[in-house]
């Protein structure tokens, strides 16, 4: 099922791109209030979410924004396409499977550029580089994904032996040739601060770097009020600024519901991924921005994983919003 997304980008520029940044660009019906659902619980990865809701920003661009957590395991793709919830975040191969599979949802705004997707190794194993991990003898705790998928076809002939990830860091203290799954803006941190000494490689440094914590929504959502959802990713463009300039504000309103991770955790995480948010590429196009060519290059990876069964155009995954911002 593919949107006529250049159909979607003339109704957006038809409707208005002056630029006006309060309440006044908001469609009548905008104040009718929507879900944000969260594919995990309060952390940095969130924060301009949050900021967006503390600061405002939805309320300025006459959103009533309602953020909801799920947990690690839900399919966010299928909430939103059976209209479970307006709005959530995934990943962008999760995208690309969801309209391999029929449903229609699209991508809207893609808050790491650098997939923050990582393996957390004890450094002092002398691994260089995330190939080691792989043709090196040992345990690695992970979910089957598709970054896993990807390691594993590529780093051959793979030596280590493969579990199942249940969560936490308890394991990483426990052997010292075990590695494991991680964000490498949270599982690191919460490692050293009780005494470890993680060394953590990025899976796209693998090649392999799937937009995450990207806002999706239906497509009918999309053509049925393209003024409401533009407001909704200048929303998260003001809230993403907001929360890299100063996350404070958010951090503390974040810690309120996630008892595991301490202010100062917060703030470290907060400032490891900067550079996985912003790079020269959002520095031209915005926050939040995406391009076919990533998105084209993405898909012809899963194909050859053979996790999809055939491409979906990138012209339907998600809306350039370079052309309408």
């Amino acid at each position: 099922m593919r949107i006529g997304i250049a159909i979607l980008l003339a109704g957006f520029m038809l409707s208005g791109t002056s630029g006006c940044k309060d309440k006044s660009m908001a469609s009548a019906g905008a104040s009718k209030p929507v879900t944000l659902t969260l594919d995990w619980r309060p952390e940095p990865e969130f924060g301009g979410f949050y900021a967006a809701q503390l600061g405002g920003a939805f309320a300025r661009h006459g959103l009533n924004v309602k953020i909801e957590n799920a947990g690690g395991a839900t399919p966010m793709w299928q909430l939103v396409a059976t209209g479970q919830t307006d709005f959530a975040t995934t990943a962008a191969d999760q995208v690309l499977i969801a309209r391999a599979r029929g449903a229609d949802v699209v991508a809207l705004f893609a808050v790491y550029q650098t997939s923050p997707q990582g393996i957390m190794v004890h450094k002092a194993r002398g691994f260089r580089s995330i190939g080691d991990v792989f043709t090196n003898t040992g345990s690695l705790a992970a979910e089957n994904n598709t970054w896993l998928q990807f390691c594993l076809e590529k780093y051959q002939p793979v030596k280590v032996n493969v579990s199942a990830f249940s969560g936490g860091i308890a394991g990483f203290f426990a052997r010292r040739d075990y590695s494991q799954q991680c964000f490498v803006t949270s599982e690191p941190i919460l490692a050293r601060a009780q005494g470890a000494d993680p060394q953590t490689f990025l899976i796209a440094d693998a090649g392999f770097n799937p937009y995450t914590t990207v806002v999706i929504a239906r497509g009918d959502r999309i053509r049925s009020d393209p003024e409401g959802v533009r407001n909704m990713i200048r929303a998260c463009r003001d809230g993403w600024r907001a929360y890299l300039n100063d996350p404070r504000a958010a951090n503390a309103d974040m810690a309120m519901s996630n008892r595991d991770m301490d202010a100062k955790t917060f703030k470290l995480g907060a400032e490891a991924q900067k550079p996985l948010i912003e790079t020269d590429e959002t520095r031209r196009l915005g926050l939040g921005a995406m391009t076919a060519a990533r998105w084209d290059q993405l898909a012809q990876q899963l194909l050859s994983l053979k996790v999809i069964r055939s491409a979906p155009p990138a012209d339907s995954c998600f809306l350039d919003g370079d052309k309408w911002k």
